[in-house]
């Protein structure tokens, strides 16, 4: 993918977006069968319209009567077990991180990001260039957690052309990661912030608004590290991905890391016309934001076990995370590391190139979905999203739980 299509790919991921009980029985048969025939009609139209030739969709379900997996396009060894990027799911993980501190003392999310840690002479952000944001003075955690602290987005805006740098009108990952023997650089909390903060980048006063940034997930995970005082991928195994038993999500970190573990699905993207396969990239500047690999299996356990109150954060603390309000943009409504849809409940979405995931619970009935593809549009990211939750509502609907389609 030449450095024009992947700027223009993840410009537009950024108008995206806005497991507990133990394992049950294997359903009915005829139901996973009829999931199975739902998914290869849904995909085989949707592949035709868009033209893609390759890729493919793949859904894992956990309800009161059992869990099942069903796929289309992925082969026949595809089960709940196949890695995938899952992208922007990893907000959830950081924001039970944050939240975990904040229930046991270590953290309080109304803090501003200049006050200390409680119980230390440390700022919860460290006092050096890299991180003089504009108005951090005035940044809460809180405003962090549910993007309204009004923080540049390294990632998905270009720096503006004004600016003093030789990557000025152009997106700074991408500069970097297109410069002779640069491709697998390994991007740092410090670095990316220092961008924001050395140009003086943000959108207005915090509070005032909501825009989905990156950099703010950025600016949550350097405040898991000096909290823990453990890298954010160490910290979040030890405390989630271990305990919870999900063997197969990983948190890569360096720029080297750019393969999948086996099993994997090969993802490809749809962009300009042209489609091409996107399994390998850098995500080091996506750590503690975007930089997930997991499998179906997992992440709709993941979901469960922290919706249900099974991963450690209490009843009180899920009710702040599920809080959403509008957003006034392409998000709908976010809270804190959560957004919601109506009828398959709370979670998060996540598109990177090459794969397009939605990760739900409803506590209303306890269902548990995860819903990828791995074949991503760029040119309709929306198109594709609403085709997506169409699809897990059909799901649900087979699996005899059709959710409340009118609540908000």
């Amino acid at each position: 993918m030449n450095r024009i299509f992947r700027i223009m790919l993840i410009a537009a991921l950024l108008m995206l977006l806005a497991a507990g009980c133990e394992q049950g029985p294997d359903p009915e048969p005829d139901v996973q069968d009829r999931i199975k025939s739902l998914l290869d009609q849904e995909w085989t139209a949707f592949q035709q319209e868009h033209g893609f030739t390759d890729g493919g969709l793949g859904i894992h379900l956990m309800t009161p009567d059992g869990d099942l997996f069903a796929s289309s396009g992925l082969g026949k060894e595809a089960d709940a077990d196949i890695h995938f990027r899952g992208a922007s799911t990893t907000k959830t993980f950081t924001a039970a991180s944050i939240m975990l501190m904040h229930q046991k003392g270590l953290v309080n999310i109304d803090d501003f990001v200049t006050d200390n840690i409680p119980g230390t002479s440390r700022p919860y952000l460290p006092d050096t260039p890299e991180y003089q944001v504009p108005n951090k003075d005035r940044i809460t955690i809180r405003q962090l957690l549910e993007h309204r602290a009004g923080v540049f987005d390294v990632d998905n805006d270009p720096v503006p052309e004004e600016a003093d740098a030789p990557y000025a009108g152009m997106h700074y990952i991408e500069y970097v990661k297109s410069e002779p023997g640069r491709e697998n650089h390994t991007f740092t909390f410090d670095e990316l912030a220092g961008v924001a903060a050395g140009h003086g980048l943000s959108y207005w006063e915090p509070g005032t608004g909501f825009h989905y940034s990156n950099t703010g997930y950025s600016l949550l995970g350097k405040i898991v590290e000096r909290v823990s005082n453990m890298d954010y991928g160490r910290y979040v195994q030890e405390t989630f991905v271990q305990p919870l038993g999900l063997d197969n999500t990983y948190f890569p970190y360096l720029g080297t890391d750019t393969h999948l573990p086996s099993p994997y699905a090969r993802g490809f993207t749809l962009c300009q016309g042209q489609f091409t396969e996107t399994t390998r990239d850098n995500m080091s500047p996506h750590v503690a934001e975007g930089n997930i690999i997991t499998t179906p299996g997992d992440l709709s356990r993941w979901i469960n076990l922290l919706l249900s109150g099974k991963a450690g954060l209490e009843g009180d603390i899920i009710a702040m995370m599920t809080d959403v309000r509008p957003t006034d943009e392409f998000h709908g409504v976010y809270g804190l590391g959560m957004t919601r849809t109506a009828g398959i409940g709370y979670g998060h979405n996540g598109g990177y190139p090459g794969y397009l995931t939605i990760m739900r619970h409803s506590p209303e009935d306890g269902v548990s979905v995860v819903l990828f593809a791995t074949a991503l549009d760029a040119q309709d990211l929306t198109g594709q999203l609403d085709f997506m939750v169409n699809v897990v509502r059909k799901a649900r609907e087979t699996a005899g739980y059709p959710g409340d389609q009118h609540r908000g």
